[in-house]
């Protein structure tokens, strides 16, 4: 089964669903982390260059996420980044940093369940698919057992 499908089953839609994109979404914040020079690291030092770093360090630790805004977020990752995100899941960009403003704390913190960054920097899909069940309920989708 291929990531968006274990991701689209969780979220209890086809990928032709609204579900199905914000699962795409999910995938596509998996991949962008770990493409980009140094993985998570990279993306801790985007938000540490953008004053939120103490944001991203509570995603990682093991405390309480704090909140982001989209527009804190499509700050930190730029528009060009957001606009290839949205163009890559068929949605439109300020849709793309509601919701990644909502998922990306959960991945971050799914990837990093010790409160630490992996040595390679790299998101374990597995790890991080293993807890997604509950963002699923950030959708109204349902996890079938």
């Amino acid at each position: 089964m291929s990531l968006l499908d274990t991701l689209g089953s969780l979220f209890g839609s086809s990928s032709q669903q609204q579900g199905g994109g914000h699962a795409q979404l999910v995938a596509a914040a998996m991949e962008f982390v770990n493409n980009q020079p140094g993985g998570l690291n990279g993306l801790v030092q985007k938000f540490q260059q953008g004053g939120l770093g103490d944001v991203v360090q509570s995603w990682v630790g093991t405390g309480e996420n704090q909140a982001i805004s989209p527009d804190q977020l499509h700050n930190v990752l730029g528009s060009d980044v957001v606009s290839g995100l949205a163009q890559k899941v068929g949605m439109q960009p300020d849709q793309v940093s509601g919701l990644l403003s909502q998922v990306l704390p959960h991945v971050v913190n799914a990837a990093t369940p010790n409160g630490e960054v992996p040595a390679d920097g790299q998101i374990n899909t597995s790890n991080v698919l293993g807890t997604l069940g509950s963002l699923a309920s950030l959708f109204g989708g349902n996890k079938s057992a």
